[in-house]
């Protein structure tokens, strides 16, 4: 499988750093009630200033998908989701960003048309709250990929606190229950409350916190205060 749709090892080794990092987490502004009403046109034309024309149209494109996925069931949205945001195109942090490991809030990750594997699953996550998917059924989690070697990360979605996960992934992009990905080891999940040390292909073993994950807390700090970042690097 083709090497540049994976997280680079470095980026992911840092990511794993994190979970022995303390800092405060909150969710805030766009995403603070995922269930608010959202200010479309605002959202529009500040992407289109930001990152153009194009942008506005996937912003656009992107409250389509919300108002078809009302009223379907919870796999139903998921699908939708999953199936809107494999549309983008994976690039690695260092050249959309300069940074060797940042991570796009939604919004950012729509007005540049791309990102990598965290920003895909953060991206589902933060949509899929707004459709109404109970923070508690959703984790991102960060994987080994043993085919290829290198870490990376997808969004799991629990049923019921017991299931066997279902796996949005950018990679393989059929959702699938993760008994089913023999290719990906758990290593950690979390959401905006909680962290879990994964065993198994289950929900893991709670570790506190997930105001363990720098990263996560730095992405809290963009969404509150609409702070969009300039990338290096134009994508379409």
């Amino acid at each position: 499988m083709n090497g540049r749709l994976y997280c680079s090892k470095l980026a992911c080794r840092k990511v794993c750093q994190f979970i022995l990092m303390a800092l405060t987490l909150a969710i805030s502004c766009l995403y603070a009630s995922p269930t608010q009403k959202l200010d479309r046109g605002h959202i529009t034309s500040t992407l289109e200033s930001k990152y153009g024309e194009r942008a506005g149209k996937r912003a656009k494109a992107w409250f389509r998908v919300l108002d078809e996925a009302q009223g379907l069931s919870e796999k139903e949205k998921m699908t939708k989701v999953n199936n809107f945001f494999n549309l983008f195109r994976f690039v690695d942090d260092i050249k959309l960003w300069g940074d060797s490991n940042y991570w796009s809030t939604p919004m950012e990750f729509i007005g540049v048309n791309g990102g990598d594997c965290e920003d895909f699953s953060i991206a589902k996550y933060f949509t899929l709250l707004q459709l109404g998917v109970p923070e508690d059924k959703l984790r991102i989690t960060m994987v080994k990929a043993t085919s290829v070697n290198q870490y990376h990360m997808v969004l799991a979605y629990y049923e019921t606190p017991s299931a066997i996960p279902w796996v949005l992934d950018n990679l393989d992009t059929r959702i699938k229950p993760a008994t089913q990905r023999k290719d990906l080891i758990p290593v950690y999940s979390f959401n905006g409350r909680q962290l879990w040390l994964n065993k198994e292909k289950g929900r893991g073993v709670l570790a506190g916190s997930s105001k363990k994950l720098a990263k996560w807390n730095d992405l809290k700090y963009r969404l509150g205060v609409e702070r969009l970042r300039q990338p290096k690097l134009r994508l379409e």
